[in-house]
């Protein structure tokens, strides 16, 4: 890695997944993803890798490499990769409103919440309420409000609407530290906003 790449990692990462959201929001425009599309994004995601190691990057690349390792995009891969690119897009929002955060990242299938003495933390702007409102709940609960991300977090809860795509500013790196710890082989758990709501039966 040159010294240049290592001194601004993040300015270089952040270049990276812009490039990503945007390449994905042109690829799904017609509702479908293409072999020739397909290519053209492995190509891409290739090059990136050379200057990142972004979590979210390498676990696209892996699924694009499998899913053309036999020189064929069949239509379940193809409707299988249309759909991780509109979650790194952000789900579809009504004109308006914030965009939605993504549901790449968080946990499938959905875990159950267990609250008496575990670690939460929110990224993003909640429905339920105010940040403070989100915390004095977890409170309520049992549960004990982090204050940053730490091998010591047991939930990320992605708040239902956030102010850019998750990949960016202070949500962004909250997930991606997340995924990374995550990729470590730390039991950190990152579920929705919606999910943590029907777990504490709060709605």
């Amino acid at each position: 890695m040159d010294l240049f790449t290592r001194f601004n990692r993040k300015s270089i990462d952040d270049r990276q997944i812009d490039t990503l959201i945007g390449i994905s929001k042109g690829l799904v425009a017609d509702g479908r993803v293409d072999q020739s599309e397909a290519e053209f994004l492995l190509i891409w995601l290739i090059q990136a890798r050379q200057n990142t190691d972004n979590p979210v990057i390498m676990n696209l690349l892996n699924k694009v490499c499998y899913m053309l390792e036999d020189g064929v995009l069949d239509p379940d891969e193809s409707a299988e990769l249309l759909s991780i690119l509109h979650k790194i897009n952000g789900e579809p929002s009504e004109i308006g409103e914030l965009a939605k955060t993504t549901s790449l990242p968080v946990d499938y299938p959905l875990p159950s919440v267990t609250f008496e003495g575990m670690e939460f933390l929110f990224t993003g702007t909640c429905i339920y309420g105010t940040r403070k409102q989100c915390q004095a709940a977890i409170e309520s609960l049992g549960g004990v409000n982090a204050k940053g991300v730490t091998k010591k977090l047991n939930y990320l809860i992605l708040g239902t609407y956030v102010t850019d795509s998750w990949a960016h500013e202070t949500y962004g790196r909250k997930i991606e530290k997340a995924l990374q710890y995550r990729e470590e082989g730390v039991p950190l758990v990152i579920i929705t906003e919606e999910h943590w709501i029907n777990e504490g039966s709060l709605s």
